[in-house]
């Protein structure tokens, strides 16, 4: 992103030729006009920026421009199809024309209104927001009257959690995230055989460097709408992660999440080792787990083997810090398993001992028996053996990077639904309104505000755009009956239906019409204008 201010941009979708783009929409019959602005210019009021906009020229953002003294918004509202479910983008079309959703075919008129949802994809935002919302959309669900309050916000507090399913060591609890350079984040807490990272926020949007709020903020958008970025961990790993794709970690690519802790593994497998083994160690940089010890080999009357390893024993055959975090064995730094057994104790251990030693993903795995003189001896897998330690792996999930946004929908965002807005947050803390982005389930965290967290996978494409504030740009919708909307002191001059909205576009446009893409419904989402989901 490019820092501007009052400025032009560029002019390369002004006229709607990129991929698909089917026109601009006209936001603005005239625009505010500044007694220093130039008489060829018109001030953009979508943000705080407030460029000034030369004609055929974009705004800083490349969202918003001047058509022949008309303030445009560039990018198409995007409608989610009920009837059509899956992954599939459906092709464009203005306002009034005819879907192309072979789905919707043969359907009447109201039939086809009940199908789709405006989403705040593309909807415009309303900076101030004293104004109503771009869109608040009456439709009906059941014969129930409902309406959906339809904006872009403008997000200076939000941030994006990220999960990376692996064992590898990325870094340690705090450290910094790097893009570019530039500090964006830091390692939070490790979970059940992943990573976590927390990328953005307003501290490094808003209160560091210039830079650092320009990479933060490009990071942010690449992230949100699904595509790789590069980051690095202050005396970890490098990173290459894109939502729902494999992490590469330090140029490798990831392919399993662990089937569990080492002890978990035990538990799992144990069964499917007795009898065609004396002892296994399943190595973990957080809980090793060793059979012979554990309550799993113990409730199958297994002997103990004498095996002696490093680490700090929690529990029987349970053991914490048998090596420093890595990128070897089971998420530790070794790369050879031995590293880990102290020796054998002679008066329990005997020649001939057969033990595994795996990974908890399975990826390593090594077969050993002992000597005359109790020393570990590379050996030649049993086939059952080697059974056990494919199912482990075909246990094991993909590994995958999950990004999920989070962000406070609060301030003035809430004034384009009402003027009173805490009875908004109220309603939606009473699960009287579903809160949508994209068209998306959202997560609202319980406690005051409205902090909505919701995974960018299931959004549409190109969900995120960026102002130079800078600030991220979110899709948002809160959908209700119509009674609760009244109860709540909401615009009820603003509202419209989804069939005047087909046929005309927003009231200020006096019918011009305005671009729409219509993509069909996420298969793992719920339709919008459901029930809202249970609150933490």
């Amino acid at each position: 992103m490019t820092e501007h201010t009052k400025v032009d941009f560029g002019a390369e979708r002004v006229d709607g030729e990129v991929a698909s783009t089917p026109g601009p929409t006209v936001l603005e019959k005239s625009a505010p006009r500044s007694e220093r602005m130039a008489s060829n210019k018109i001030e953009c009021n979508a943000c705080p920026v407030l460029c000034q906009i030369s004609d055929g020229r974009t705004g800083a953002c490349d969202r918003y421009a001047n058509a022949q003294g008309r303030l445009i918004r560039v990018d198409p509202v995007v409608f989610v199809s009920r009837a059509a479910v899956s992954g599939a983008e459906k092709p464009a079309v203005a306002f009034g024309a005819a879907s192309s959703s072979s789905s919707l075919a043969g359907a009447q008129p109201d039939e086809q209104e009940q199908a789709l949802f405006v989403t705040g994809v593309g909807a415009s935002s309303t900076y101030p927001d004293y104004k109503p919302a771009p869109f608040i959309v009456s439709s009906k669900l059941d014969d129930v009257d409902m309406v959906t309050v339809v904006t872009e916000g403008i997000f200076s507090y939000c941030s994006f959690k990220v999960k990376i399913d692996t064992d590898r060591f990325l870094g340690s609890e705090q450290s910094n995230v790097r893009c570019n350079g530039e500090i964006v984040g830091h390692v939070t807490t490790a979970e059940y055989g992943s990573q976590m990272l927390s990328l953005g926020g307003v501290h490094h949007l808003t209160g560091g460097s210039k830079k650092e709020g320009r990479v933060t903020c490009d990071m942010m958008l690449a992230l949100g709408n699904k595509q790789a970025v590069e980051l690095a961990i202050d005396g970890g790993a490098s990173l290459i992660i894109r939502a729902g794709a494999a992490p590469i970690v330090d140029g490798v690519e990831e392919q399993r999440m662990r089937v569990g802790c080492g002890s978990a593994t035990i538990g799992i497998f144990a069964r499917q080792w007795f009898g065609h083994v004396d002892e296994v160690v399943v190595v973990d940089d957080h809980i090793t787990g060793v059979l012979t010890e554990h309550q799993a080999g113990r409730c199958l009357g297994m002997e103990r083997s004498g095996l002696r390893i490093r680490g700090r024993k929690s529990t029987p055959g349970r053991y914490f810090q048998v090596a420093n975090p890595g990128t070897g064995w089971g998420g530790t730094d070794i790369q050879d398993p031995l590293a880990i057994i102290e020796g054998f104790d002679p008066a329990i251990a005997r020649p001939g001992m057969r033990f595994l030693m795996v990974s908890t993903t399975g990826e390593h795995a090594q077969w050993y028996e002992l000597d005359q003189h109790l020393v570990p001896r590379i050996a030649t897998m049993p086939d059952v053996v080697r059974r056990t330690v494919e199912r482990i792996g075909e246990n094991c999930e993909p590994s995958l990077a999950t990004v999920l946004f989070i962000g406070g929908a609060g301030g003035s965002l809430r004034a384009g639904a009402t003027e009173n807005p805490v009875l908004l947050t109220r309603a939606i803390k009473q699960r009287l309104v579903n809160v949508t982005c994209g068209g998306a389930p959202a997560y609202v965290w319980p406690g005051g505000g409205i902090t909505v967290m919701v995974d960018v996978a299931r959004m549409p494409e190109r969900s995120f755009g960026t102002v130079p504030t800078p600030a991220i740009v979110a899709p948002i919708e809160f959908s209700m009956t119509l009674d609760a909307y009244r109860d709540l002191g909401g615009h009820l001059e603003a509202v419209r239906s989804l069939e005047s909205v087909l046929a005309n576009g927003p009231d200020h446009l006096e019918g011009a019409p305005l671009a729409r893409r219509t993509m069909a419904r996420n298969a793992a989402n719920p339709w919008p204008l459901g029930k809202p989901p249970m609150l933490g």
